[in-house]
């Protein structure tokens, strides 16, 4: 089954967060809190502005997103969890850099 969303919704698989810190600490499940970064599934066409033009989305299959806490609908889509929500939920794209080394 594929889902496609509608006017400025978003499909967001997220992204779950790290099981150590930093320092090698295990969190457990019951300390953990719900991830606020995803990968986005699919994209609706875009909203439509006043005069009904077309307004296509800032973000794209594929892109790292960060989004609120509490932002968007949680689903159950062929028995995997997602997120839909609106663009305007959405604070940012993470974009990958790559990294450079310098030659010593």
């Amino acid at each position: 089954m594929t889902f496609r969303p509608l006017h400025d919704r978003i499909l967001v698989r997220r992204i779950e967060a790290e099981e150590k810190t930093a320092g090698g600490i295990i969190i457990p499940d019951t300390a953990k809190e719900k991830p606020q970064e995803g990968e986005v599934i699919a994209i609706g066409p875009g909203a439509r502005d006043e005069s009904g033009k077309l307004t296509p989305l800032d973000v794209k299959a594929g892109d790292r997103i960060l989004f609120g806490k509490w932002s968007g609908t949680e689903i159950k889509l062929n028995g995997e969890d997602l997120l839909i929500m609106k663009e305007s939920d959405v604070m940012g794209v993470i974009e990958q850099t790559a990294t450079v080394k310098k030659a010593a």
